[in-house]
């Protein structure tokens, strides 16, 4: 199947996602997340595909997260809407991990707010030096849709989320989001080389092994954790804090790129 803003592409049992949009730092649209969920399915139902990568095309970013342009062209949304918006919002950020198979993350610079998300419902991360983390969305006064970071990296989460702060590849691999460190020149054939490697293992056990890890999270509490704080998402984002008007004031009246120069000057003299 031919996509506008993904590349998929299937050799020797291992399945290849790229966001296909690095003039928008592979930013998610409406488009790319339709598509992104069919290459799932797809990448599922190919009895010849045992492991999935997902990367970002360009080397510049994973993804910036949603696309904030698609954003500002639409009106501002009622609670009703933001309820629609994050549940949407988790639906996808869930296909790596509702996939039957395996699913790899390889992360080179920004990885970010939606995006960041995404990473974290991979089963496994890589990234190169330049990688660079954060919950965005703190900055921008909206919630969380896919609450996953706690599961991954127990108490650190909680700086990340409260804060928004950047952080990158090393303290990423300290505090176990990412399970290994790759070269910019080589971390897409040590990436390919993992995949491979784990494509030998029969498809029985990866595909059931898998069940059997998410079904032990589930147990654990991790669906009804997410769907918990996905309806607190929908409840912070349309809660229209004073930082949240005076963006949007901004961004109405002097454009996106004023409305996020006046964001960034709120943190600009902590950081």
């Amino acid at each position: 199947m031919s996509y506008e803003t993904i590349i998929y592409d299937a050799d020797d049992r291992v399945a290849t996602i790229q966001f296909n949009r690095p003039e928008r730092m592979n930013a998610f649209n409406t488009k790319l997340m339709d598509e992104i969920n069919d290459a799932f399915i797809q990448a599922g139902q190919d009895p010849d595909v045992r492991v999935v990568i997902v990367k970002g095309l360009g080397g510049k970013a994973f993804s910036t997260g949603y696309d904030i342009k698609e954003s500002a062209e639409k009106p501002a949304r009622t609670p009703a809407g933001w309820r629609d918006r994050v549940k949407r919002d988790l639906r996808f950020t869930d296909a790596p991990l509702t996939c039957s198979k395996p699913v790899i993350a390889s992360i080179e610079g920004y990885c970010l707010g939606g995006g960041f998300e995404f990473a974290q419902c991979c089963d496994i991360r890589y990234c190169a030096p330049d990688a660079r983390f954060s919950v965005v969305e703190a900055r921008f006064a909206t919630g969380v849709s896919t609450l996953m970071l706690p599961w991954i990296v127990g108490p650190y989460a909680r700086k990340m989320i409260l804060t928004g702060d950047e952080f990158g590849a090393d303290e990423a691999y300290r505090v176990g989001l990412v399970d290994d460190v790759f070269d910019k020149e080589t971390i897409d054939a040590e990436v390919t080389k993992v995949a491979r490697r784990m494509s030998r293992v029969a498809m029985e056990y990866l595909t059931l092994k898998k069940k059997a890890l998410n079904e032990t999270y589930d147990m654990m509490g991790l669906r009804n954790a997410l769907n918990h704080a996905n309806s607190i998402a929908a409840v912070v984002s349309s809660s229209n804090p004073e930082e949240y008007k005076e963006y949007h004031r901004i961004k109405n009246e002097q454009g996106l790129k004023e409305a996020l120069k006046w964001r960034a000057a709120l943190f600009a003299e902590y950081e």
